[in-house]
């Protein structure tokens, strides 16, 4: 497959899955209602946040698929999608804050793996895992949070 054309699936289905899964979830009156601790972003800032991020992580995906297809960073680059892409439907549909709080804990251990995995042989994948890393570690401690206060 034409290297180009490999990176705009990955940043389809990375993109399109994410704006997919938000469409899908909303916050809602549920959200709404919540306690929320008094860092609390506004809910307009997530969806810029997160299509930034998901273009960083589609294009480390695909660097990672270039690199090595099977190998074990791929598999852990995988694996934290999959934890990404349940933590809004556990948290946001089925309201269920300790489950997801489990799920975004797993997703930044995953996330911190990758960029150790990845660091020495690909320094700027790890670099632009970062703001990922950075990102969810917040979301875990406003997740924690919520669980917390209500």
């Amino acid at each position: 497959m034409n290297k180009y054309l490999s990176l705009g699936v990955f940043l389809v289905a990375v993109v399109g899955i994410g704006m997919f899964i938000g469409i899908a979830t909303p916050p809602g009156d549920w959200y709404a209602g919540l306690a929320k601790p008094s860092f609390n972003p506004p809910n307009w800032l997530f969806a810029p946040v997160w299509t930034i991020l998901y273009i960083l992580i589609a294009i480390v995906g695909w660097r990672t698929w270039q690199r090595n297809a099977s190998g074990s960073a791929m598999r852990l680059w995988l694996a934290q999608m999959a934890l990404n892409f349940a933590w809004s439907p556990v948290f946001f549909a089925m309201h269920a804050t300790a489950a997801a709080l489990v799920i975004i804990i797993l997703l930044l251990a995953m996330i911190l793996w990758f960029i150790e995995t990845v660091r020495a042989d690909d320094r700027p994948s790890a670099l632009m895992f970062a703001p990922y890393a950075l990102w969810t570690g917040f979301a875990t401690l406003l997740n924690a949070s919520i669980l917390y206060l209500n």
